[in-house]
């Protein structure tokens, strides 16, 4: 008889590519998800895995039982899922992740609400970018990812995955006090062309769309600064080093010295929840994204 905790521990290497990569996938030591191979070699008389320098790689026999593994584990969330459903109980834990500013501006609020009205359900949380979620979500490490996009630019879902919308965000335009253009009302993204900017990290889905949204434009950006944090970003802004995007959701207190100005042709982030399509009829998922919609309406209610 196979473990399913043995499967799992395969199905987490084969989609981590490694021990450390497993072992922190499923919240365990290294040496655990070690242990649990050997006892899953000797239960099927085969070796799984081989070692490389440093590193191991999946057998045949090993790549063979880990296709078996993924769908087993499928079916037995979606056996989870129906359980869950017929019994109508948000119980057991849900896993949630999102982007910073959405875990700012999101969390607080959604977690109390789940808390008060579902005190059986336990929560995990942690902040992860969209495409890092999203790929959580997939290989079944987290069960719900907050996600984002732009109007001009959409994050792509793979099949498998259910997505709705959260809320609408429209960003503003961070820029110094002393700036010609603190004055407006509204104004363009081409008013900045001889501007530097203050941008999220290269590699990040939101530089990416900075960049292809400037350029579109007919921009070419002059990034001067990089920042993960939009509270860095609005330092920086503050002490007079350059112009920057600024959500709404999530945003927080702005530091004196920084003007907000909404942008003429409005610039959309769209929020989403992610989730496996299998996970679709659990009430937990079910009541963590509704518990994160309501949560949006109110941050954005209150004006971000």
């Amino acid at each position: 008889m196979l473990n399913l905790e043995r499967l799992r521990t395969l199905d987490a290497l084969a989609r981590h590519g490694s021990v450390t990569g497993a072992a922190d996938g499923l919240h365990v030591t290294t040496s655990a998800v070690s242990q649990q191979m050997a006892k899953l070699e000797r239960e099927v008389g085969q070796q799984l895995l081989a070692k490389i320098g440093r590193g191991v790689r999946l057998t045949d026999a090993g790549r063979l039982l880990a296709d078996h593994a993924a769908r087993i584990l499928s079916q037995v969330e979606l056996a989870q899922s129906d359980i869950e459903a017929q019994r109508g109980e948000v119980v057991g834990e849900v896993r949630i992740c999102a982007f910073p500013t959405a875990a700012r501006g999101l969390f607080p609020a959604a977690l109390t609400s789940l808390r008060a009205d579902h005190p059986d359900l336990t929560v995990h949380t942690q902040e992860l970018e969209p495409e890092r979620g999203v790929r959580a979500v997939l290989r079944g490490d987290i069960d719900l990812a907050v996600v984002l996009d732009w109007s001009n630019k959409r994050l792509p879902v793979p099949g498998g995955l259910t997505k709705v919308e959260l809320v609408d965000d429209a960003p503003d335009i961070a820029m110094p006090a002393g700036h010609p253009l603190a004055d407006r009302d509204e104004v363009e993204l081409e008013d900045f062309a001889d501007d530097p900017w203050v941008s999220w990290p290269e590699g990040e889905f939101c530089y990416e769309w900075l960049m292809f949204t400037l350029r579109s434009r007919g921009i070419e950006p002059r990034i001067a600064h990089l920042a993960g944090e939009h509270h860095t970003q609005l330092a920086l802004i503050a002490a007079g080093f350059g112009v920057c995007v600024a959500p709404r959701l999530g945003r927080g207190p702005v530091p004196d010295g920084v003007r907000l100005v909404p942008v003429r042709r409005t610039m959309r982030r769209h929020v989403h929840a992610v989730w496996r399509t299998d996970a679709d009829r659990r009430p937990s998922v079910r009541a963590a994204v509704k518990a994160l919609r309501v949560a949006g309406e109110g941050v954005m209610a209150a004006g971000g």
